[in-house]
């Protein structure tokens, strides 16, 4: 399933390992990254320092590795109110024809931890709000 320019190791092995329907968060540098993951999830820290490396970075590495068939977005819970989120619109534009959904922070929290997250990566974005949860789809014959 693996094909694109990644050449970092252990984050290769964890891509390879999960399959379709597994999924991959790309977590920003606020996120608990080991607290609140699947125990037997793979965290890969690629947190250098406050805004390295940031998710979008990791995002085009990820999408050109393995196919994405749908993503989720972390929003605000409902009692923090508006908060505006420049970060998901560069998500979206990334991944177009990719469907999207909005989780509640909670919620989210809980998805993250689910039982099909193969991998964890923790990421210096310094972005509110800037967690991605992928799902991984299938890799097409002749891709």
């Amino acid at each position: 399933m693996i094909n694109g320019p990644m050449i970092h190791p252990p984050l290769l092995r964890a891509l390879a390992g999960a399959g379709h329907g597994a999924k991959v968060l790309i977590a920003d540098a606020n996120y608990p990254h080991e607290t609140l993951a699947n125990p037997r999830s793979t965290v890969i820290f690629l947190n250098l320092a406050p805004g390295l490396i940031n998710a979008t970075d990791v995002l085009d590495v990820v999408k050109a590795t393995v196919p994405i068939e749908a993503a989720a977005l972390m929003v605000p819970a409902p009692e923090a109110g508006h908060v505006d989120i420049p970060i998901h619109d560069e998500f979206r534009a990334a991944m177009p024809g990719v469907e999207f959904i909005e989780i509640s922070r909670w919620d989210y929290y809980d998805a993250a931890a689910a039982g099909d997250v193969a991998v964890v990566i923790a990421t210096g974005e310094a972005r509110i709000y800037a967690n991605l949860l992928l799902t991984i789809g299938v890799r097409q014959p002749g891709e």
